[in-house]
């Protein structure tokens, strides 16, 4: 049989290690011919766009790159299937497609959205009788997926943020006056990644003074207040807020748009609490939004993370291989000193359409700051360095 790999979602620096993961293991596998690749997602496969990878990946040199690209090689999409009761023409479109290129099995690297792709192909084959196996691998900086210890992608992320936020606290510290510096992280529902701008104290840093998650309701008058206090004994203030934090009193910051899916499209919240230091404060203030960068800045990538999202991508192709449909393989942490972890899988209906927070226990008591079980938690994902092939002085990438 062959077998078909997609991209979905937002891209990360290590979503193609989990593409390569899936092709090299199931090379591995006698009864695998040919690994395709489906073009923009689950919509390549809509489409009939589909790339063969044995062709693509036939060198030890493009799997190497291929290793240390960020994005989405592929492509990817934000598609949402209608349920098959709406529209059962999309799913038999979908059946012909596979069964036309004798594909015996899907991987759909994603996030929650694209684990309700898996979960809905894996319902439809079953409820046909199409032997059709249907394998979720996890991917999110966000790190919001349900079960499993952390998301590939989220590791990488981390440590850009992390890495970004300790050479912001070196510029900010330059000039002997009052300033305060906000820097705006991703993170639409859940302050993961923004809980990774506390990583600098590991290292004896101070900043970020104040860290803000949408876990816990925000206050403008009590970050004014914080700010001030913190104004007492440090002329510089940097500040660390997610870009899901919600500020009702404030009126409308944000464009109100959504994606297919119904999520906003977020950004403001720094310029937003720029206005108030400005307003309320009076000092020197500016706000950074770091961006795109935090999802494909694959020059700090971290070792761990790219490891494990080709180890997590290989784990789903063993499953299916085994008989497995209609499951997410996870990462397990089995032991933190040192660091160890296994992989699983488990049932995708206990992953989509849900969301992981941070647990209130890792947020301080006052909302405005990270604990260090936080810190413990996230350190381990962000360790390592990928060797990186260059090219003219910058990294070499992978494009088909």
């Amino acid at each position: 049989m062959n077998v078909v790999v997609a991209q979905s979602g937002g891209p990360t620096s290590v979503i193609n290690a989990s593409l390569l993961g899936v092709y090299r293991q199931a090379k591995a596998w006698d009864a695998v011919d040919t690994v395709y690749g489906s073009l923009n997602g689950i919509e390549g496969i809509l489409n009939d766009n589909l790339v063969s990878l044995n062709e693509a990946l036939a060198t030890d040199e493009t799997m190497a790159l291929l290793r240390q690209t960020p994005s989405a090689a592929l492509r990817s999409c934000r598609h949402k299937l209608p349920s098959y009761e709406q529209s059962p023409e999309v799913y038999e479109n979908i059946r012909r497609t596979l069964e036309k290129h004798d594909i015996g099995a899907f991987f759909y690297i994603g996030g929650n959205d694209s684990m309700d792709t898996v979960h809905k192909l894996s319902a439809y084959f079953s409820l046909v009788d199409c032997p059709i196996r249907v394998m979720g691998v996890p991917k999110t900086i966000d790190n919001d997926l349900m079960v499993t210890d952390h998301t590939p992608g989220y590791g990488s992320a981390a440590k850009f943020v992390a890495t970004t936020m300790r050479e912001i606290i070196r510029d900010c510290t330059v000039y002997d006056l009052n300033s305060v510096t906000i820097v705006e992280i991703m993170g639409r529902d859940t302050g993961w990644l923004t809980a990774a701008a506390a990583l600098p104290r590991l290292n004896g840093d101070t900043a970020p003074h104040l860290v803000y998650l949408p876990e816990v309701p925000f206050s403008v008058d009590a970050f004014v207040e914080d700010i001030q206090r913190i104004q007492r004994y440090s002329r510089t203030v940097v500040v660390a807020v997610s870009e899901g934090v919600e500020i009702d009193t404030l009126g409308d910051y944000q464009s109100g748009k959504v994606d297919n899916f119904g999520h906003k499209y977020l950004s403001g919240i720094g310029k937003c609490l720029e206005d108030v230091v400005r307003e309320r404060i009076g000092c020197k203030v500016r706000s950074i939004e770091l961006n795109l960068p935090q999802r494909c800045a694959a020059h700090v990538s971290s070792l761990t993370d790219v490891e494990e999202a080709e180890g997590v991508g290989a784990a789903a192709v063993r499953a299916a291989m085994q008989g497995v449909t209609g499951h997410m393989a996870i990462i397990r942490r089995v032991g933190d000193t040192p660091y160890r972890v296994d992989f699983d899988h488990i049932p995708v209906s206990q992953a989509a359409n849900a969301v992981k927070y941070v647990p209130r226990e890792w947020i301080n008591e006052q909302g405005n700051n990270v604990t260090e079980e936080a810190l413990t938690y996230i350190r381990p994902l962000i360790l390592g360095e990928l060797p990186v092939i260059t090219e003219n002085g910058m990294p070499k990438h992978f494009t088909l």
